[in-house]
């Protein structure tokens, strides 16, 4: 069953963010743009480099107001272990939700039950609290970080301007689309 569209469950996780402990809930992402960026595990090998990614444009995506959220089914003390062990993660300012009874996970249908891990799956939340779109990707294959901050900048275009729809590859200040019947058959 398709995400999009869809609100997002109550939750309440703990979490780690440089330094410090602190519990975060649903409420914490209403009214604002957020993503949920879930990772199978801690100490692994792609996860690294996708969070260090997601670090490198952390400041683009706090100024478009989208908080980053990564997740994973480990628990908050191993997210501050990999934080104070890894050179790529000790550079992570977003909040580490813990997920250790994969519930998160689950309520994003992307919790592996036989392994105890959530898949790759990254989904854009708007601040109505509704899934605006999603992406689930085989556990070794990278998602890239440049083409996600393209893909909140369309979203929250799209949820400004409703009457209007981003074409492939649409940057912000490209033109966009009208739909219409005129338009219909002619692209």
């Amino acid at each position: 069953m398709s995400m999009a569209g869809k609100s997002i469950a109550e939750f309440k996780v703990n979490a780690y963010q440089t330094g410090e402990f602190k519990v975060v809930t649903d409420k914490d992402l209403q009214g604002k743009w957020s993503v949920l960026f879930f990772y199978p595990a801690d100490f692994t090998f792609v996860c690294p480099t996708e969070l260090e990614d997601l670090q490198n444009k952390y400041d683009e995506f706090k100024k478009m107001g989208c908080e980053i959220y990564s997740v994973s089914c480990d628990s908050e003390y191993v997210h501050k272990a990999w934080h104070e062990n890894s050179d790529r993660i000790g550079k992570v300012e977003y909040t580490m939700l813990a997920d250790p009874n994969g519930n998160l996970a689950k309520s994003f249908d992307i919790y592996v039950e036989s392994d105890g891990m959530a898949e790759r799956g990254t989904f854009v939340i708007n601040p109505e609290g509704k899934v605006v779109l999603y992406e689930v990707s085989a556990d070794n294959i990278g998602r890239n970080a440049d083409e996600l901050l393209r893909k909140v900048q369309a979203a929250q275009f799209v949820y400004e301007h409703g009457d209007e729809v981003c074409p492939a590859k649409w940057e912000p200040g490209d033109d966009t689309l009208k739909p219409s019947f005129d338009l219909s058959g002619k692209l």
